[in-house]
């Protein structure tokens, strides 16, 4: 094979995952041109059009398509091989890219990265928070955090934190005014701080248990967020009844002033898990990291 093709075919992964030559050109520290240059290069060389171009926007043909579908994991694990070797021998080194949802962060990465960064000065750690679905390897993250254990083909699903409670609580203040529900039937008269879930672009349902099923309650809303700091505040200013996982609730500062509602009808989520692609362990420099993430959160739950 043309020992210029990895090259090429990594600016062609770069643009499709990118969306766009200048968006790919600025991820790989290049001049437009010269990625322009290598993708005609590519595309003559393989005889067919890899993308569509219009004035406005740049999107895959179908054998650009098939193209990237049938080389991007390869071409992962090369880098991955490529970044063993470099590392032999060496303190680890490089970019760890690692994608979680708010709650996660709070719990399980907000207390200890910093710790991480000190005992691994030559690894660039990316924390990208994000409440919605990401694609690890679409999207090009390493290690990723979220409820359950169902993940894609080729990943590696580690349980690292147990299941948690969905807790349902008031102010003081609201409790004042308002009164305090003592059956999910008496939701109806109270407010509920609604909550929309960012890639779905839906209200989140509450969700309670009553007579050993789930239910799902409706309730009048008068604030929607898509963030769990924003969902702390409206509950402490008593706009209305509001959801928070019961760990993140009680690291509060100000936690005593949080009521529950209805404690005994909360819901429980599966076990947290940390997830990768089958073969980034090997990388020492995210093999590190899982490592250290695993030992604080066996630390947490002994």
């Amino acid at each position: 094979m043309d020992k210029s093709y990895y090259g090429q075919l990594h600016v062609f992964q770069t643009i499709a995952l990118e969306g766009s030559i200048s968006a790919a050109a600025k991820k790989l520290g290049v001049a437009v041109p010269s990625v322009s240059q290598s993708l005609k290069l590519l595309e003559q060389k393989i005889g067919v059009p890899l993308f569509q171009r219009t004035t406005r926007k740049i999107q895959l043909t179908e054998a650009g398509t098939m193209l990237l579908n049938s080389t991007l994991e390869s071409m992962q694990t090369l880098n991955q091989a490529i970044n063993e070797v470099q590392q032999f021998g060496s303190s680890p080194s490089g970019v760890v890219k690692i994608t979680l949802a708010r709650y996660s962060y709070q719990l399980m990465l907000k207390p200890y990265f910093a710790e991480f960064c000190q005992l691994y000065p030559d690894i660039q750690l990316e924390i990208s928070v994000f409440d919605g679905t990401i694609n690890l390897v679409e999207q090009g993250y390493d290690l990723g955090i979220r409820f359950g254990n169902t993940v894609e083909e080729g990943m590696v699903a580690r349980q690292i934190f147990p299941s948690i409670r969905e807790g349902l609580y008031a102010s003081a203040s609201y409790v004042e005014q308002f009164g305090i529900p003592k059956a999910p039937s008496e939701l109806i008269g109270h407010k509920l701080v609604g909550y929309r879930f960012i890639t779905a672009n839906r209200l989140y349902p509450l969700t309670l248990i009553e007579n050993g099923h789930e239910i799902n309650v409706e309730m009048p809303t008068q604030l929607v967020t898509n963030d769990i700091d924003v969902m702390n505040d409206a509950i402490r200013s008593g706009v209305g009844i509001g959801r928070i996982f019961e760990p993140i609730a009680k690291s509060q500062s100000d936690y005593h002033q949080f009521i529950p509602v209805l404690q005994s009808h909360w819901i429980s989520h599966p076990p947290v898990y940390l997830y990768y692609l089958q073969h980034s362990q090997k990388a020492r420099r995210v093999k590190v990291l899982i490592d250290f993430l695993v030992g604080k959160m066996q630390e947490i739950s002994i």
